[in-house]
């Protein structure tokens, strides 16, 4: 029986956990989005409080439609290759900033979707090298 490096066990927790994590704020997104369409007096502010001024039922749909891409994403990164990184990268950062855009609706929500984005982010980037075990200076 073949014995798993630390390096490579630490890499395969890595990208794990990255997924998985990018799958939850997949999900996140569509919960939202499945509250601003079928729940929308839950949020602190009227649809017209927020930075993107629209009816709660196009936001409800593109959280859905954004909720979809984060969980590909997902898939992609754990699927292997650079392309799933980088998408993952964008997906995650444009997901941050329509976060902020939703922030005045949902504060709470809205700060721990970013915060789950953050680690995310620090994964796909600060991180990647060191679970990967690569010695490209930072």
């Amino acid at each position: 029986m073949a014995s798993i490096s630390g390096k490579s066990a630490w890499a395969g927790a890595s990208i794990l956990f990255t997924t998985a994590m990018l799958l939850v704020v997949g999900i996140f997104d569509v919960i939202q989005g499945l509250v601003a369409l079928f729940r929308d007096d839950v949020f602190v502010v009227g649809s017209s409080g927020l930075v993107l001024t629209t009816d709660w039922t196009t936001w409800g749909w593109a959280l859905i439609a954004w909720g979809a891409v984060m969980i590909l994403a997902a898939a992609s990164l754990y699927a292997g290759g650079g392309f799933g990184r980088w998408f993952s990268i964008l997906a995650v950062a444009v997901n941050m900033i329509a976060q902020f855009a939703f922030f005045p609706a949902y504060p709470l929500w809205s700060l721990l979707v970013i915060g789950a984005s953050l680690v995310i982010l620090w994964a796909l980037t600060l991180g990647w090298s060191e679970s990967m075990g690569s010695s490209a200076p930072r």
